[in-house]
């Protein structure tokens, strides 16, 4: 598994207008071939009267699946455009669909390249990119006296609180880095003075908006 990779945040469309053709983008997160293929059949079913349903998509953690299909336009002009938007964002389990519908004006190759590139990159934008971080949940079971230090403590941290259980003790589960989960143990000791209990959870991926500065 993947220590941490980006996706799309949701599934979702969105419309420009470039030269009186309308570019809508359509995206969703998909994890097989067979189901980035479904999603595409359900879109072209969706947009039949369109002049062109445009696709590529990205699967596996390795990108060991990629696709990119140009629907009757110029070979190269829009499925493979599409498909290296998903390269650049670093994205995967991708799969877009890119439906034109033709308004009166020819845009040349280049023209297309940059509409469907630029089409794929405002729907990418619209839906957002999430960061999915491969972490361990840490139970830590402690006495009520300590919940409000603890409470305080994890809130101003690194560390994210998945869910607080008010049992006869409380019981804290925490999302930890995977990479950090001695350093989140020994702090928890520290902080209790010894007097708390833990033990290692599942292994999930916490999802978080992710944010780009370059």
């Amino acid at each position: 598994m993947l220590s941490r990779y980006c996706t799309v945040k949701q599934s979702g469309n969105h419309e420009i207008t470039i030269q009186k053709s309308r570019f809508i983008a359509h995206i969703k997160r998909v994890e097989s071939e067979v189901e980035a293929q479904e999603f595409i059949q359900a879109i072209k079913k969706q947009h039949w009267n369109a002049t062109h349903n445009c696709s590529a998509y990205l699967i596996g953690e390795q990108d060991q699946i990629q696709k990119a299909n140009d629907d009757g336009e110029p070979s190269g002009t829009a499925g493979v455009p599409i498909l290296e938007v998903l390269k650049k964002r670093n994205l995967k389990d991708t799969a877009v669909v890119v439906t034109r519908y033709f308004g009166g004006i020819k845009l040349g190759a280049g023209g297309l390249i940059r509409a469907y590139g630029k089409a794929t990159s405002t729907g990418l934008d619209s839906v957002g990119i999430v960061e999915r971080k491969l972490t361990q949940i840490v139970h830590v079971k402690i006495d009520y006296t300590w919940l409000g230090k603890i409470e305080k403590e994890l809130r101003s941290s690194v560390y994210k609180i998945k869910e607080i259980h008010y049992l006869d003790t409380v019981e804290v589960e925490t999302f930890v880095d995977e990479s950090s989960v001695q350093t989140f143990m020994d702090w928890m000791i520290e902080l209790t003075n010894g007097q708390c209990t833990m033990k290692k959870g599942e292994t999930v991926y916490l999802e978080e908006d992710y944010v780009s500065y370059s």
